[in-house]
């Protein structure tokens, strides 16, 4: 009996089942979420920039993301409903006096505090490691912690100054039943954005009609400002090419030139009538001539 070598196998060896789902840490991952930027997966590092959802990340990472039009960009479900720069606001954080950063563990041989956070809130001083619940101003984008929200109510931001109202407030790194409210909130307000937008902007042939009457009221607004249009006299030359022409032969200019003055026409537009030119007088024949003296 048993197998090559005389191996006894089990039945759990034989028969596989379903694999165990992996438990992952949560506060692991509460803490990764309020260190690592969500779209690159990087450290988070100025500036800090979230979305209408509370999320975080690094703003080039946003950029980059924005600038890139391929199709097979990275982590794109996690910030499809960014459609540009607008939809982002800069976050004004506070540092934390006690963070060392990565120079206190270059070697790794030291005890790295999970908890201990690059920023704190400004008011109570409890640090951003996603055991407590932080949110951000949409006016000013200054931090608070939601304790200090509730033990000092006021309608003006704690670091700035600036007045906000309780719709400004916004969760950073919500749980799942927050985000989903933040997200009906910015698709109501994106909606009422777009009507509000296409009540204000009229149909195209009202707005060319109302461009084409603006031209005409300044056309009108110019020409009485410069007073009426005179229009210069047309010449009097029938022949347009009548100057390069004497201009050419001089000699055209002379009495032997054959265009005479009876022949030039008043206007340019009708065709040149030749009037006919009145007689010299003559002087009568057998008139005594005067006399000439001879010196």
């Amino acid at each position: 009996m048993g197998c090559d070598g005389g191996t006894i196998p089990k039945r759990h060896e034989l028969v596989k089942g379903p694999k165990k789902v992996e438990k992952v840490d949560k506060n692991a991952a509460l803490a990764a979420r309020w260190k690592y930027c969500a779209l690159s997966t990087e450290k988070l590092r100025r500036p800090i920039v979230t979305c209408d959802l509370g999320r975080l990340y690094n703003k080039d990472a946003v950029i980059e993301f924005l600038l890139d039009k391929s199709a097979d960009r990275p982590n794109s479900e996690v910030v499809s409903h960014l459609r540009g720069i607008k939809d982002i606001k800069e976050l004004n954080l506070t540092d934390n006096p006690a963070w060392e950063g990565e120079r206190r563990n270059t070697k790794g041989d030291r005890y790295e505090d999970m908890h201990c956070a690059m920023f704190i809130c400004p008011v109570v001083g409890l640090e951003m490691n996603g055991k407590h619940r932080f949110c951000f101003l949409r006016t000013c984008g200054c931090v608070f912690s939601d304790r200090a929200l509730k033990e000092v109510k006021t309608e003006i931001c704690h670091k700035c100054g600036d007045p906000f109202k309780e719709e400004d407030l916004v969760v950073l790194n919500g749980t799942k039943e927050e985000v989903e409210k933040l997200r009906e909130i910015m698709e109501e307000k994106r909606a009422k954005a777009k009507a509000t937008k296409k009540i204000q902007t009229p149909p195209k042939p009202f707005l060319q009609r109302a461009k084409l009457q603006q031209k005409m009221v300044k056309t009108a607004a110019s020409q009485q400002s410069l007073g009426p249009l005179v229009l210069p006299a047309p010449p009097r030359w029938s022949n347009p090419w009548r100057h390069l022409e004497a201009w050419r032969n001089p000699g055209a200019r002379g009495p032997s030139s054959p265009w005479k003055r009876s022949q030039r026409p008043t206007n340019l537009f009708s065709p040149a009538t030749v009037q006919p030119s009145a007689p010299k007088p003559r002087r009568p024949t057998g008139s005594p001539t005067p006399p000439t003296t001879s010196k």
